[in-house]
């Protein structure tokens, strides 16, 4: 028998929560550690329809990437939209984990992944933290071949699950693309240090119109913008692949799966 302890052992290890941001607000929702893990599921959002689906899955565990309440709550009352979600799954004996900030930066972190599914070679952080270089804030590495920057969005467009969001590009559609910055969710903060690094592009989430205006005066990289929701979905699977090895080590039968609901709040674009 696998029990919630020892899931949260493993993620814990992997992205230790004092690592995540102070605002931020990580670690186990609800659920009890010592009850078995036998189902899990793995999403990004843990918004209704997730917690409808883990419940259908019969899941005992559901690993979501944004935590449920990130500015505190005093209830979680039922007539809410996240208390529905809290008495959804402790009905259905599910817990509910949030890997947040101590997630972007590690190894096999949320930008690691983002480089990863674009097939990135050479990749390092793209600032990299000063007691421990294999972590840091976004991801910096190279194509395989230079393309040019439509046939750069279009990679992405690609790799990346489908949006209504699309993939929004700032820069000359020839411009040639061997050198990639990128950073998982948003951001904007690390414009200046992708233009200090060289690249050719960068691709993040969430670009707002002046720093990205910004950016382009100032001689930086070509900008491509993704949907929040798809660039941190490709941290799931590999989350999944690394749980499932660790738990077949230990002869452990859990079934693990990422959730394909769109939870991209954005649905169509006309």
């Amino acid at each position: 028998m696998t029990t919630l302890a020892e899931i949260l052992g493993l993620l814990e290890d992997w992205y230790p929560p004092h690592t995540a941001d102070d605002w931020d607000r990580v670690g186990l929702i609800c659920g009890d550690p010592s009850e078995p893990v036998e189902r899990i599921l793995l999403a990004v959002d843990p918004v209704q329809a997730v917690a409808a689906e883990a419940v259908a899955d019969s899941a005992d565990l559901l690993i979501v990437h944004h935590p449920l309440y990130l500015r505190g709550t005093s209830s979680v009352a039922v007539t809410d939209p996240k208390g529905r979600v809290v008495h959804s799954l402790l009905r259905s004996g599910c817990a509910l984990y949030a890997a947040h900030t101590n997630a972007d930066a590690p190894p096999t972190g949320v930008s690691e992944s983002l480089a990863f599914a674009l097939e990135l070679e050479d990749v390092v952080p793209l600032e990299a933290d000063a007691e421990d270089p294999e972590r840091g804030s976004g991801r910096i590495g190279k194509l395989r071949e230079e393309m040019s920057l439509r046939d750069f969005a279009e990679h992405v467009r690609d790799a990346l699950p489908p949006t209504a969001h699309g993939v929004r590009v700032s820069g000359d559609p020839e411009r040639p693309i061997r050198k990639v910055a990128l950073c998982g969710g948003a951001g904007d903060f690390l414009l200046e240090r992708a233009r200090e690094s060289g690249a050719d592009v960068y691709l993040t989430s969430d670009l707002r119109h002046h720093p990205a205006s910004e950016s382009r005066e100032h001689g930086g990289p070509a900008l491509v913008d993704v949907a929040h929701w798809a660039a941190e979905w490709t941290w799931l699977p590999v989350l999944a692949d690394r749980l499932r090895a660790a738990l077949a080590s230990r002869g452990a039968t859990v079934e693990v799966r990422v959730s394909e609901i769109v939870t991209d709040p954005w649905t169509f674009r006309v």
